[in-house]
């Protein structure tokens, strides 16, 4: 694990319970409407203000064919909430995994040297290489925002989904993380409905409704999205780009 976050993916849940993935989506779908959540997240079994997105955050990922699934990712709430679920030698190997991967994530945040101890000379070097250090930091963004405008630019309709998916990620991130996920997909998508004249919503639906004539089973049916209505139309597939891009230069990424 190269970078250390605050949540865990359902994929990662599903290795560690060694279950399929399907079956640990389904769990989680099952609990959300346990707590029964309402639009303003007011509880409607027990009446507190209860919202599931403090346990389980919608999200999606990109499969080994490139093709954008849904998956949830979990707090350590929503791990403690699922591990409910989870009974004998399983649930402890859950248990054990996920507290090890929330303390590795806290010890992370917390870790900061203590100098105070340090004399005086030695706390002026160490206040040197701090500014050393902090100097090649600056050096480094300055590169990656170099880099990451050249990945914007380079981003073209040969893997226009996984480029814009990364591209994507790299704004929900800079509008403070994974609860902003759905809101920046729903923003591009509306953008792109204004600029193509378009409601991808409608299409979705009336794909969904061809592919069930064509007896396309009703699972296969629900993994379709508004990237998939995208895919087939070219015009739709240039605006997308031209929205994600537009959507990663005003955010900086």
């Amino acid at each position: 694990m190269q970078t250390i976050e605050r949540t865990i993916t359902s994929n990662e849940v599903a290795e560690m319970v060694e279950r399929s993935h399907n079956n640990v989506l389904k769990d989680i779908r099952n609990i959300i409407k346990q707590i029964g959540s309402t639009k303003n997240g007011e509880s409607s079994i027990t009446g507190e203000v209860k919202n599931h997105l403090s346990y389980f955050i919608e999200s999606t990922y990109l499969n080994s064919q490139n093709k954008e699934l849904p998956n949830y990712m979990l707090t350590k709430k929503g791990c403690e909430l699922f591990s409910t679920r989870m009974t004998g030698a399983k649930g402890t190997q859950f248990a054990m995994g996920y507290i090890d991967r929330f303390n590795q994530m806290e010890n992370h945040i917390k870790q900061q040297a203590d100098v105070s101890n340090l004399s005086p000379e030695l706390q002026m070097f160490n206040g040197l290489f701090k500014a050393v250090a902090n100097q090649e930091q600056a050096t480094k963004q300055l590169e990656t925002k170099v880099d990451n405008i050249s990945d914007i630019i380079a981003t073209n309709n040969t893997n226009w989904k996984k480029d814009c998916n990364n591209l994507i990620n790299k704004v929900v991130r800079a509008r403070g993380g994974f609860e902003e996920h759905k809101a920046v997909r729903n923003e591009i998508y509306k953008e792109v409905d204004a600029r193509a004249g378009s409601s991808l919503h409608t299409r979705l639906t009336n794909m969904k409704r061809r592919k069930a004539e064509n007896g396309v089973s009703l699972s296969q049916r629900n993994k379709l999205s508004k990237v998939d209505v995208i895919a087939e139309d070219k015009k739709l597939i240039e605006i997308y780009i031209a929205v994600v891009k537009d959507y990663a230069i005003k955010h900086k990424v």
